[in-house]
């Protein structure tokens, strides 16, 4: 299975010592140079350490990938990690985007990637017994990496979780 994946979906999941949910779901998981170098600037210790995982790969994007990206920045507002993570999501023919944007998520399911955000990573993890619950998983993420999720989104996880 090829994942591809933004910096905000593995920082955040580093952030709350998490991050190994990614290798026992997906055995591997890739970046491209973008989304390194917004690694390697990060101040958190947890966030910068990710490069050093061997299970995180780093491919570059094709000239047709770096076009791509290139306009979805300039006419889609993305970041430069979103939008070179899409690009090579479709370079690669990835089988899922990890990304939580909304902005991002919707460019990314118009070009037709299939997507999965960190509830989402959360939820498999609990299916298959990885972890016990998503809640205080989501709380740690709300609380330390600063997670951004609505009240329904949130209640509706932990139905979805078997938690309310």
């Amino acid at each position: 299975m090829i994942v591809v994946s933004d910096t905000s979906a593995i920082a955040n999941l580093a952030i709350v010592d998490h991050l190994w949910l990614l290798q026992a779901i997906y055995e591997s998981v890739i970046i491209p140079g973008t989304v390194a170098n917004e690694i390697t600037v990060a101040t958190n210790s947890k966030i910068s350490s990710i490069l050093q995982l061997d299970w995180i790969q780093i491919h570059l994007l094709s000239p047709h990938g770096y076009e791509l990206a290139e306009q979805l920045q300039r006419e889609r507002g993305l970041d430069a990690g979103e939008a070179h993570s899409i690009a090579l999501a479709l370079d690669l023919q990835a089988d899922e985007l990890l990304m939580d944007e909304r902005l991002g998520r919707r460019e990314a399911t118009r070009l037709g990637l299939s997507i999965v955000g960190i509830l989402g990573v959360l939820l498999v993890a609990k299916r298959i017994n990885l972890i016990p619950q998503v809640k205080p998983i989501i709380d740690n993420l709300i609380n330390q990496a600063g997670f951004r999720v609505s009240s329904q989104l949130y209640e509706n996880i932990l139905i979805f979780a078997q938690e309310i």
